[in-house]
């Protein structure tokens, strides 16, 4: 006989048993509050119970939604201040380099890796051959103008600085990301020529760069403000210059709505926005993303979906997560275990199935005299990654 998601389930509590029970179909925002809370357990693995859950739960907007939605998510929509900002992105990725390193891994990055082979690849080699992806893409030379905004932990920077000789500059917000990115610099020897600026993108130093780089740091400036961001990068970028933005958003409407099963597209959404990217409100549709980048004067050369590669480097996370259970329940406590690990193997489903997904765009400044032959032959969309199939290592 086969298993369902409630033989996995062990209530603690008069009204878990009440909730949990057969027959009844109860929403997921409550089984993600009972289990982080412990009031609940999950008996066998895990992995296998979340496989099983659109078969018992549902996905629909509860009070709790609501309450989220008036006394934290518009405000945060709405105002996007530096303070705030700083206040919400340092409560994240300010938490502990060990927590991050727990499931990141030792190169510390925290976005997708790309795959050539499931079977053979690592999470590192992945990890490795997107930095190299990202260099070439941008056709990164010696002595470059790099800049990386939201750069987390540097590692971007000291790669393109390692391995292709360029003046890289992080900016990131976070303390613990700079003091990691430094130490990372200065270990591979590039301190001549890359460093981070712990600062707010705002305040980026008014002068020209020759390739720009923004791996999912976009999310976190907001839907409001997000066209001006994008201007003010046309601003700092020199006109024969490229932009590599890489950034998630939601499937597009009508899908949410239209169709049952895409309801859980938003409650991931609001989960993510209640319990992890606290204020990432720009997570957008690509219309939104294009539309931005052509109102700048940016032309776009091409668009990747690396959705699919996300979904994999998720699953090598939460296995790393998984190996550091006793770790992290004994030093920041079983609430954030259970919580990164929802996350985690929630997400590994929500990139596979399309629910969310990560575009990557190689863009320029869109004049009749740019070079567009400079494409020709070069590494543009990952097909051409076999090329890459052992990548250089920091």
């Amino acid at each position: 006989m086969s298993k369902s998601a409630l033989d996995y389930i062990v209530p603690k509590t008069a009204a878990t048993r009440s909730r949990y029970k057969p027959g009844s179909r109860p929403s997921f925002a409550h089984f993600v509050e009972d289990y982080i809370n412990q009031e609940i357990d999950i008996q066998g693995n895990f992995f296998d119970f979340m496989t099983l859950r659109n078969g018992y739960f549902s996905y629909g907007i509860t009070a709790h939604h609501l309450g989220f939605i008036i006394r934290r998510m518009i405000p945060e929509v709405l105002i996007h201040s530096k303070k705030q900002d700083e206040r919400i992105v340092r409560e994240h990725y300010d938490r502990g380099n060990d927590f991050f390193r727990s499931f990141l891994g030792p190169r510390m990055v925290y976005t997708s890796g790309f795959f050539v082979d499931l079977e053979t690849d690592t999470l590192e080699m992945a990890q490795d051959r997107k930095m190299q992806m990202v260099c070439q893409k941008l056709h990164m030379k010696e002595g470059d103008r790099h800049l990386d905004i939201g750069c987390g932990w540097g590692t971007l920077v000291t790669y393109s600085a390692k391995h292709f000789g360029a003046n890289s500059t992080g900016v990131t917000i976070a303390q613990e990301g700079y003091n990691w990115g430094m130490k990372q610099i200065a270990d591979n020897g590039v301190s001549d020529r890359a460093r981070i600026l712990r600062m707010d993108y705002r305040d980026i130093p008014k002068q020209k760069f020759d390739k720009i780089t923004c791996l999912e740091m976009g999310e976190h400036v907001g839907i409001r403000k997000f066209q001006g961001f994008i201007n003010q990068i046309y601003n700092l970028l020199e006109d024969d210059g490229k932009f590599y933005i890489q950034q998630a958003g939601l499937r597009a409407n009508p899908g949410i709505f239209s169709t049952g099963q895409h309801w859980e597209d938003l409650i991931w959404g609001l989960f993510m926005n209640e319990y992890i990217f606290s204020g990432a409100d720009a997570s957008t549709p690509l219309a939104f993303l294009v539309r931005c980048l052509q109102e700048a004067n940016f032309e776009v050369n091409t668009v990747e979906n690396l959705g699919i590669h996300y979904s994999h480097t998720i699953h090598k996370w939460y296995n790393n997560w998984m190996e550091n259970e006793e770790y992290i329940n004994s030093t920041y406590g079983v609430w954030w275990f259970r919580l990164w690990q929802i996350f985690l193997r929630w997400s590994v489903d929500i990139g596979a199935q399309g629910s969310s997904t990560c575009w990557a765009i190689i863009a320029h400044k869109n004049f009749n005299e740019t070079n567009r032959n400079e494409y020709i032959g070069k590494l543009n969309l990952g097909e051409r990654a076999l090329e890459l199939a052992v990548p250089t290592t920091l």
